[in-house]
């Protein structure tokens, strides 16, 4: 891996495993499919750090009617998914400064693994509720995972003696609360809430799968700290040996436990 911003390719190797929960949370979203101004039908979609654009575009299936838009910070992942989904509107944006008024005032906010890149995210709820209309529905789901091996393991190595002095300020900062801390915040803000977790037992092959799968996301703030590539290359071989022992391989693949929070909240 030679580039350390974000690689559509990367991510997209283990894009069955991480569609999976966004079609989990839009089955549950409450509303019927049909037009605009079907009772419960969203008629102006956002999807909040959309990546690619492979599960954006899975929308239309259900709502076909509604208008879309996928907004994403990174320009590599908005011209990947403006490339491959041409019928969608892509732009590049910042969650953090995102406002519904821009994309006028959608009533449904989507975000699929995404908001734990945003410290203090809840902090941004009051605006986006506050902006839906009555029914109206925010709906995002987030890893809850940042105590498993694949990142505690990452952190021991991270600050250990020979990488601590460059990657000690390279550290994942997820921002992300227990499902019951999120109800409570969206209840006051005057939404009924559907939060739930669900931990996917995810089958991974070829070599070093673990290590593949984070590629594609938690090892990027320690790749682009190591500009020297003998660094990058001794560092994953480290990293991979550890993943190697706490997931090992069985005769049917390597089975990678992986926690998922999410959340439905209905504006009353």
């Amino acid at each position: 891996m030679t580039d350390t911003t974000w690689d559509p390719a990367q991510y997209l190797r283990h894009a069955d495993h991480r569609s999976r929960p966004f079609r989990d949370l839009v089955d549950r979203i409450p509303g019927a499919a049909g037009s605009p101004g079907t009772p419960g039908s969203p008629s102006n979609i956002v999807d909040l750090g959309c990546g690619p654009g492979n599960t954006t575009a899975t929308l239309p299936d259900r709502w076909p009617a509604a208008a879309l838009t996928g907004i994403d910070s990174s320009t590599q992942m908005i011209d990947k998914a403006q490339a491959d989904h041409p019928e969608i509107s892509f732009r590049v944006g910042d969650i953090t400064s995102w406002k519904p008024g821009d994309d006028g005032n959608p009533d449904l906010i989507l975000s699929n693994a995404a908001l734990q890149w945003v410290p203090d995210h809840a902090d941004l709820f009051p605006d986006w509720v506050h902006a839906l209309p009555t029914g109206g529905v925010l709906a995002f789901q987030v890893p809850g995972n940042f105590g498993a091996p694949s990142h505690t393991l990452l952190a021991e190595l991270r600050t250990s003696a020979r990488w601590e002095g460059r990657l000690a300020a390279a550290a994942e900062h997820p921002s992300v609360l227990e499902p019951v801390d999120y109800l409570a915040r969206l209840s006051v803000l005057g939404c009924t809430v559907d939060a739930w977790e669900t931990t996917y037992y995810q089958t991974l092959h070829g070599a070093h799968p673990v290590l593949d799968w984070m590629l594609g996301t938690g090892l990027r703030p320690a790749l682009a700290a190591l500009t020297d590539p003998g660094d990058r290359a001794d560092f994953l071989a480290e990293y991979s040996a550890l993943l190697d022992q706490a997931y090992p391989t069985t005769r049917y693949g390597t089975v990678l436990p992986y926690r998922r929070i999410f959340v439905i909240a209905t504006r009353k």
